[in-house]
């Protein structure tokens, strides 16, 4: 079983720079696409094979996500059922018989960290959130958690200290979440491979030069850790400042 996971920073503007080719060359199970920047109504994707479920942000233009799946789920989820974090279109789940596919595009913290305390309180919520689902059975979550856990999982670790994705605050709450029972897929396998990132700033032909950040991932819940087969990281696809990451489940 394969599993795609892509922030597309717009999927109008990605649909232009080679989604469906990429898309289709993957023939993934499961796809999921994090700031799709889309109300309903302004895509029509046609996908032949493929169960569309789309979240989107009140606010036009903005964040938003979606979930193309081959297999149709028993229950579809949109948020997390609590109204003060669900207006953004941040989270879709989709359940199945063994597992809970959660698809989220985690709220960034912005410039001189601002939105530091809403983001605090999102991953507490969020956290709680994943802790009961996998009460019931295991979780598989996707997406763009904006954060860079590690050192290793940035170019420039020091010069970033104080910055969003990087504070001591966000990464103290991915630490959190592993230590309650979950996986990062792409460390399970490469625990010390360096220079492997997915996303790059626009600016100062950063992608060029690789001076990029990992804050896309899957995550698993522990007790899945002997049924994944090896994960991956997309580089080489163009067509958004992120690049895709897959999952292959055994």
């Amino acid at each position: 079983m394969k599993l795609v996971s892509w922030n597309v920073n717009g999927i109008r503007a990605c649909l232009n720079k080679g989604f469906l080719d990429y898309f289709h060359a993957q023939d993934s199970d499961i796809f999921s696409i994090q700031e799709t920047k889309a109300q309903e109504g302004q895509v029509d994707l046609e996908l032949d094979g493929y169960h569309q479920f789309w979240n989107s942000a009140e606010k036009k233009g903005y964040s938003g996500t979606a979930v193309f799946s081959k297999h149709k789920p028993t229950v579809v989820n949109y948020g997390i059922g609590m109204p003060k974090h669900d207006n953004e279109g941040r989270v879709i789940t989709l359940e199945y018989d063994n597992f809970y596919l959660v698809n989220v595009y985690t709220p960034n913290s912005q410039r001189g960290l601002a939105r530091l305390g809403y983001r605090m309180e999102w991953e507490d919520d969020f956290q709680r959130y994943l802790q009961d689902l996998d009460k019931h059975k295991p979780v598989i979550l996707c997406g763009d958690l904006n954060v860079a856990h590690r050192e290793i999982d940035l170019a420039n670790p020091a010069t970033n200290q104080k910055n969003a994705g990087f504070s001591p605050q966000e990464r103290e709450k991915m630490t959190q979440l592993l230590s309650r029972g979950f996986t990062d897929s792409f460390r399970h396998f490469y625990p010390d491979k360096t220079q492997a990132y997915t996303w790059w700033t626009y600016f100062s032909q950063a992608r060029e030069r690789n001076v990029g950040w990992r804050i896309d991932y899957f995550v698993v819940s522990e007790r899945m850790n002997d049924k994944m087969a090896d994960a991956e990281i997309h580089p080489e696809v163009m067509g958004s400042d992120h690049c895709p990451v897959a999952l292959k489940l055994k």
